[in-house]
């Protein structure tokens, strides 16, 4: 499997990341996050959303779900699977599914707990840190859809 890796040790490191995986999912993108609390998901989801040209205030979605985004040239859309946990999953999987085709923007932090009811093709960020406060992007994906983007991140980093 193909893997991107990179380390931003500021908050204008992961908007430059943001940034340049941008250019990559121009016409949409189903993306997973996985990470501990404050690892950087959110950060991340926030600069993404800002390198798309989203205008409205980015928030969590932990107590509502999902946020949709419209603003840009395609919509985005943000779930926030961690109050539901691997019990509820199952209860918004059609949900799901229905923002994984079409010229969307789709993020789902903590998808860790989808206890496999996200068997379709995506792009996978696990956010991790290590002691010094550095926040590490490992980028992945499933499937044969989005690998080329994952390719071409490494191409453009190496």
């Amino acid at each position: 499997m193909t893997k991107y890796k990179r380390i931003c040790n500021t908050l204008e490191d992961t908007a430059k990341l943001a940034k340049e995986f941008s250019k990559f999912i121009k016409n949409g993108a189903f993306i997973c996050l996985y990470g501990e609390i404050g690892a950087g998901k959110t950060a991340f989801v926030k600069k993404l959303a800002e390198a798309i040209g989203v205008t409205e205030r980015v928030t969590s979605p932990s107590f509502v779900i999902l946020n949709e985004y419209h603003s840009a040239k395609l919509p985005m859309y943000h779930f926030d699977l961690y109050r539901l946990e691997s019990a509820g999953i199952s209860t918004i999987e059609d949900e799901l599914r229905e923002y994984t085709s079409g010229k969307k923007i789709t993020l789902v932090e903590w998808a860790e707990f989808d206890s496999g009811a996200l068997p379709f093709d995506r792009i996978e960020i696990n956010v991790t840190y290590d002691d010094n406060d550095a926040r590490i992007y490992e980028f992945s994906c499933k499937g044969e859809t989005y690998k080329n983007i994952i390719e071409e991140l490494n191409c453009v980093n190496a």
